[in-house]
C-alpha cells in the first residue's frame, strides 16, 4: 500500500501465457461456501488457467468447504495457523505445512482452530481407464524428504502427492539456497500455479527475468519458457502445482 502522495506502480504482469501477481493487488472478497472468510482468487479460467486457486484467511472458528460432486478435487495447504479438515465426517487436524488432497467423491470442510492462511486449489479430476481414483491424501510437508534436484544439493524438491498414475495432480515444494537455480529454462505442456512461500529471487517467464518474493503468485501456462534462481539472504521456497499422468486430449 502506497501513500497518497506517491506514484502507483506494480510488479504485476499479465500476459497470454503467464502472470505474476503480488498479493497487494488482489482485493479481498467472499465465497458462498466460505462465509465471512477473507478470500482472494489467485487464478481462474478467466486468467487462462485450467484450475482455480485461492488464498483463504479464516480466523479462529471460521471455515468452509464443499459437497462432493464427483467432478472436482481439492488441495489444501496450510501456510500458517491451524485447523481441522473434516472429510466425510472424519476430522484431520492440520497445522502449518499440513496438506490434503480431497477426492471429488468426498464432502469436506475446514474450520480454523487458530487464525490461518490457506492455499486451496480446485481442479476437475481426469479419470484414468483401468485405475481407481485415489482416496483422501493427508500429509505434513515437514515429514516429506527433500530430494536433491539434478545433482544440486542447494536445490531440494519435496513431492507432496505420490507420483502414481491414479493422481492427475502433482503438488511440490521447491527450496533453493541463495545463489542456486533451476539448471535449465523449461518449456513443457504442464501448467503451474505457484505460491511463493519464502525468500525472493528472479523468475524467467516468456523472455523476461522478473523479481519475485514471498506472497507473490505466478501462473505459468503450457509451453511458456520458465526458470528461477534464488537471491537474498535466506533460502527461497515455493509451492507449485502441475497437471501430470494423463495423455493429451485431441
Amino acid at each position: 500500500m502506497r501513500a497518497r502522495h506517491q506514484l502507483l506502480h506494480s510488479r504485476a504482469r499479465v500476459r497470454a501465457r503467464y502472470a505474476i501477481c503480488p498479493l497487494e493487488g488482489y482485493p479481498a472478497s467472499r465465497l458462498p461456501h466460505w462465509p465471512d472468510v477473507e478470500a482472494r482468487v489467485l487464478a481462474s479460467p478467466a486468467l487462462g488457467a485450467g484450475f482455480v486457486e485461492y488464498l483463504l484467511e479464516p480466523r479462529r472458528g471460521q471455515g468452509g468447504g464443499a459437497r462432493a460432486d464427483g467432478r472436482v478435487e481439492t488441495f489444501y495447504y496450510v501456510v500458517s495457523g491451524a485447523g481441522d479438515l473434516s472429510v466425510d465426517g472424519r476430522r484431520h487436524p492440520l497445522a502449518a505445512g499440513g496438506y490434503a488432497l480431497v477426492p471429488p467423491t468426498a464432502d469436506h470442510r475446514f474450520e480454523a482452530t487458530a487464525d490461518a492462511r490457506l492455499v486451496v486449489l480446485k481442479k476437475v479430476y481426469e479419470p484414468l481407464a483401468g485405475s481407481n481414483p485415489p482416496g483422501l491424501l493427508v500429509g505434513d510437508a515437514a515429514r516429506v524428504p527433500g530430494a536433491v534436484y539434478m545433482g544440486d544439493e542447494g536445490a531440494l524438491l519435496q513431492s507432496l502427492v505420490p507420483d502414481e498414475p491414479a493422481y492427475d495432480l502433482a503438488m511440490n515444494i521447491f527450496t533453493f539456497e541463495p545463489g542456486h537455480s533451476l539448471p535449465v529454462v523449461e518449456t513443457h505442456v504442464m501448467e503451474h500455479g505457484l505460491w511463493f512461500l519464502q525468500g525472493k529471487g528472479l523468475y524467467y517467464l516468456g523472455d523476461t527475468w522478473l523479481e519475485v518474493e514471498q506472497d507473490d503468485f505466478i501462473w505459468m501456462g503450457p509451453y511458456v519458457p520458465q526458470s528461477f534462481y534464488a537471491t537474498g539472504p535466506v533460502a527461497a521456497k515455493y509451492l507449485y502445482s502441475k497437471n501430470v499422468n494423463r495423455d493429451i486430449p485431441l
